[in-house]
């Protein structure tokens, strides 16, 4: 069986890594940006106890790996802006192991690695024919020209949010949008940062989020609701409006607020703006020929920070799959179900981003027994 895999981010990379030897499969990797295009690219993020329970039951040397180039994730807390506390959960109550956090350049060296002598860099997915016998081949363009690398029995698109794959087999899907901005930014240079591990703080609907990173940087995020839902006004985009977004009315920020507010003033033009928005689950086209993991197949709101948790559980499910011969149709069976929990709880623990939502009565309801048993299972009930 030749699969392809389109899109070596996470979901990608694992899959190809676990097929490489699987018996009676052929596999190739195909990445369009360039080699060594992402190594300084991306900011930081954090990836949730249940993905690496599926590492250490499937993949443990790929486990021990980012276990050993990673910091750990072992505590979420929310405060006010001006330094109340109104949540603080020890993640080991809700979970058989810490989550962990990393920089997506060295996330995607490590996940690419193995499969690096399989993977053809900058070929980017431009259409798709059939061969005599029905199978799909795709068209890549590169910057050479137009190359087509011969038929495969499956096309796997791990190419992200916007998949060409997932379009040319299906179309377009329709993005629904929360109504709420999310930008990030990374801080290389932050030895004076006040606080360590995953921090919330709300003032009013708008929230930051942050935490350190190896190397001693500190990744940030910051959302607000759009005032007409589905447009950022360029006016937000300054570093006086920001500022005057997250400072508290009756008093100065805490200190953790303050040092991110000046970070923010200082690299403003390094910030990247984007939409929260999910698209419909979605996990093979119609003819049963391609197959789409991670945010090609379930874009979600990025609240729990289920985005690239889901997409290593999509990986490591896939290959347990295909490499024993398993179809499509038995994916969708051991993932669906769980994606759609998933991006329905996401989007429930979503409330306090939302206008008209108390964020200090939302932010206390998730201390008590209903979130936390979802939050449990999220982060436990691995296949």
């Amino acid at each position: 069986m030749r699969i392809g895999i389109i899109g070596t981010g996470v979901a990608g990379s694992l899959l190809a890594e676990a097929l490489l030897e699987a018996p009676g499969v052929q596999v190739a990797a195909y990445e369009r940006v360039a080699a060594g295009e992402h190594a300084e690219a991306g900011t930081g993020l954090n990836i949730g106890p249940n993905a690496l329970k599926a590492l250490r039951l499937h993949m443990p040397a790929r486990h021990a790996a980012l276990r050993a180039a990673s910091l750990e994730w072992r505590r979420w807390f929310v405060d006010l802006t001006d330094g109340t506390r109104l949540f603080d959960l020890n993640l080991a109550t809700v979970a058989e192991e810490p989550g962990l956090r990393i920089r997506w350049s060295e996330l995607y060296r490590l996940l690419r690695a193995p499969a690096a002598d399989r993977t053809r860099h900058g070929h980017a997915l431009e259409a798709l024919e059939e061969d005599a016998a029905g199978r799909l081949v795709p068209v890549f363009r590169t910057a050479d020209g137009v190359v087509r690398d011969g038929a495969f029995d499956l096309l796997v698109g791990a190419d992200g949010r916007y998949s060409r794959l997932r379009a040319l087999t299906c179309g377009e899907p329709p993005s629904t949008l929360l109504g709420v901005c999310i930008w990030r930014l990374l801080v290389t240079d932050a030895a004076d940062c006040p606080y360590d591990d995953y921090g919330q703080w709300f003032h009013g609907n708008a929230r930051l989020l942050s935490f350190r990173v190896p190397g001693g940087a500190v990744y940030i995020a910051g959302t607000f609701p759009l005032p007409d839902g589905d447009r950022i006004p360029e006016g937000m985009k300054t570093a006086e409006a920001q500022r005057a977004l997250y400072s508290p009315k009756n008093g100065p920020p805490c200190p953790a607020v303050a040092w991110m507010l000046d970070r923010i003033e200082a690299q403003l033009a390094d910030i990247h703006w984007a939409r929260s928005a999910t698209a419909p689950l979605l996990r093979h086209d119609p003819s049963g020929r391609a197959l789409f993991l991670g945010d090609a197949a379930q874009a979600m709101v990025p609240t729990l920070g289920q985005g690239a948790t889901q997409a290593v559980e999509c990986g490591v499910v896939a290959a347990h799959v295909l490499r024993r011969g398993g179809t499509i149709a038995e994916v969708a069976r051991l993932r669906d179900e769980r994606v759609e929990f998933v991006r329905q709880f996401s989007l429930e623990a979503s409330d306090t981003l939302i206008p008209g939502v108390d964020v200090v009565e939302g932010t206390k309801r998730k201390m008590e027994a209903d979130f936390l048993a979802k939050l449990r299972k999220t982060y436990t009930e691995v296949e």
